[in-house]
């Protein structure tokens, strides 16, 4: 297990290192970074001034390593924009958004499973057909849609929750389940179809026929090898709640990591989107990463594939 976990965190470096390099550059190859720092009616002496006071006119590999060695101190330089450390509004807002993200995951996760573990054992009944169509309405639902439906429900008629805002878990409640939601469908699905594979193998027939209970046989002993895949996607999806959440914060109001993204972009703050786009890379890199080594621990055969 020790190998193989160095292997992966081996692989992972490696990974990290590339994307650093691709997201300092894509920032490079979509046009002059110092004509979007000094804005559209700036002149050429205005131009100049910024890329010298960038370091925008040292060749380019020779930015790249300052700017990932500044990077590793925790230095990602200072928002045009904002007027302050790039780090620090970005440590504000992640810390909204990853609330938000986990809180999402955790309501799907808890949503999905049990029904697709359920779906399984009841193949072709109702139950089987409930839970498909939750899956296929969900994900075929576009998530900006159903977040003005639940604020119109539940703040605008019953005023049970706040309308926007992050201030306190009510706030929460409505984007947690409208972005965790979204994701509901491919764990349910992944669940469902691992659980029926899992259920028809033999061991599974041995354990029934030694008579174990019902709930050792499904929760213990299927469930186990069956959630391997949604395992891997978990990873996968926490990282697309987190980078795409940008909607759902729209929607709601809260100043999170997604609407930081967006007025970054729109406000050409080039700082801002390169350690931005760095970080998310990196947050894919250590959740895939994390995924592994989960994997390996719930199946030994992965440690020597």
């Amino acid at each position: 297990m020790l190998q193989y976990s160095l292997k992966r965190i081996f692989l992972a470096l490696l990974v990290a290192i590339t994307v650093s390099f691709l997201s300092f550059m894509l920032v490079r190859v979509s046009g002059d970074p110092a004509f979007a720092l000094a804005g559209e009616n700036a002149s050429e002496e205005e131009i100049s001034y910024v890329r010298a006071q960038y370091g925008l006119d040292r060749p380019v590999i020779v930015q790249y390593f300052d700017w990932a060695g500044r990077a590793l101190r925790g230095d990602l330089g200072q928002s045009p924009y904002f007027k302050e450390q790039v780090i620090v509004i970005i440590g504000h807002r992640l810390r909204v958004t990853m609330i938000l993200g986990l809180s999402a995951l955790t309501f799907a996760l808890f949503l999905s499973i049990p029904l697709g573990v359920v779906a399984a054992i009841k193949p072709n009944t109702w139950i089987d057909r409930l839970a498909l169509g939750l899956s296929v309405f969900g994900q075929a639902m576009p998530s900006f849609w159903f977040g003005l439906i639940l604020i119109l429900v539940f703040s605008v008629k019953l005023r049970w929750f706040p309308v926007s805002g992050s201030t306190s878990w009510k706030h929460l409640v409505l984007p947690t389940i409208a972005l965790g939601y979204y994701g509901t469908p491919a764990f349910m699905r992944l669940t469902r179809s691992g659980m029926m594979d899992v259920l028809s193998s033999d061991y599974i027939r041995t354990a029934k026929a030694k008579g174990l209970r019902a709930g050792s046989v499904i929760f213990k002993h299927a469930l186990r090898n069956a959630i391997i895949p949604v395992v891997s996607v978990v990873a996968v999806q926490l990282g697309f709640m987190l980078g795409g959440s940008v909607v759902i914060e729209s929607v709601f109001a809260i100043n999170g990591f997604g609407l930081l993204a967006y007025e970054s972009i729109a406000r050409a703050d080039l700082p801002m989107i390169q350690a931005i786009v760095l970080i998310l890379s990196l947050i894919y890199v250590v959740l895939t990463l994390l995924a592994d080594i989960l994997n390996a621990l719930l199946d030994p055969r992965i440690r020597v594939s």
